[in-house]
């Protein structure tokens, strides 16, 4: 018999990571679960540890690193159950987390994308905190993403279950048909991101594909986020956390966050939101040349990815199953729900 859920583990150099990680899945209320561990060609011995010590998963060692994309798909591809759960090795679950969101996302055929309440996890001390990491993500008119409520206080402002924009690629739990459904060129993550904004991709695609995306806030789980739970939601927390991520980080995020709007944005979406999207586009311009100029390096590229891009858009669009006006809903919100 097929698992009702298959969770795939992408890891790469996070030996420390995995024991707390498999041991919470392990855990788990929904006990028939098929876990696929992923490694990215580390060097600390990840995949000599998990399968010495967990030998019931499957470990597959790539021989180099193909990026997060790339071996997410590949997971998928190896994946069977219905429901598939792509995590970092920086997860912690509440045990009945997997088994709440499963009978939700029953409930309700057209949610293809489903995320709990994520807390930040404090490694240093070991221990919980009541810090928001996501409860899912958020867009603004000019086309800049976010996890909702991260780096804020849970007060029980984030209690209603309800849809978003899309899921964080933390933990994410996808129904198996919309992932089959919103393939393009047979990839369901975009491997030309390598990392960084294709679970903000693939969320975008399903949205325009009319699938939901919703979250759940009595499933709950921790996320120890190697760039820290910080709060972005305005431009001053933006430039005043930017310093704290590395260049691998700006480089990718940047590169794909123009790879995914050239894929996914409607042409009349674009134009009803074009001074939003055009000054922001401006200002990141003016600080790249004074503050980062090395990610001019990530521009190129994007452009040299762009005709691959161009033809994926073709197909986005060719299968929409929403209106432009149906996607403003949430590509057009102004304030996050923590305000």
């Amino acid at each position: 018999m097929k698992p009702p859920v298959s969770i795939i583990i992408i890891n790469y150099n996070t030996r420390h990571l995995l024991k707390t990680c498999i041991e919470s899945l392990l855990a788990q209320s929904c006990r028939d679960l098929e876990i696929i561990f992923i490694d990215n060609y580390s060097i600390d011995q990840s995949c000599r540890y998990v399968r010495e010590n967990f030998p019931a998963l499957t470990a597959v060692c790539n021989g180099k690193n193909l990026g997060y994309a790339a071996a997410a798909n590949q997971g998928i591809g190896m994946s069977k159950g219905e429901y598939v759960m792509i995590i970092n090795p920086d997860i912690i679950f509440e045990p009945d987390y997997v088994e709440k969101c499963v009978a939700k996302m029953k409930e309700d055929s057209q949610i293809a994308a489903i995320c709990g309440k994520i807390y930040k996890y404090d490694f240093a001390e070991n221990k919980k905190t009541d810090v928001i990491d996501t409860v899912g993500l958020f867009c603004f008119r000019n086309r800049r993403v976010i996890d909702e409520g991260q780096g804020v206080k849970d007060t029980g402002q984030f209690n209603e279950p309800h849809e978003v924009f899309g899921v964080s690629g933390a933990c994410p739990l996808y129904r198996r048909s919309a992932l089959e459904d919103a393939k393009v060129f047979e990839e369901y993550l975009d491997a030309d991101f390598f990392m960084y904004k294709e679970d903000v991709d693939l969320s975008w695609r399903l949205r325009i594909f009319g699938w939901k995306c919703f979250y759940l806030p009595s499933a709950v789980g921790y996320h120890g986020r190697g760039t820290g739970a910080l709060k972005r939601f305005s431009h001053v927390e933006v430039m005043k956390n930017r310093a704290g991520l590395s260049r691998f980080t700006k480089y990718y995020s940047y590169k794909n966050q123009r790879l995914m709007q050239i894929k996914n944005e409607f042409a009349r979406g674009f134009l009803h939101d074009f001074f939003p999207i055009i000054w922001k586009e401006i200002l990141i311009k003016g600080y790249i040349v004074f503050r980062e100029p090395y990610l001019f390096k990530a521009l190129f590229q994007m452009l040299s990815q762009t005709p691959r891009a161009l033809k994926k858009r073709k197909y986005i669009m060719s299968r929409a199953r929403v209106s432009w006006r149906e996607m403003e809903k949430w590509l057009s919100n102004k304030k996050t729900a923590h305000n």
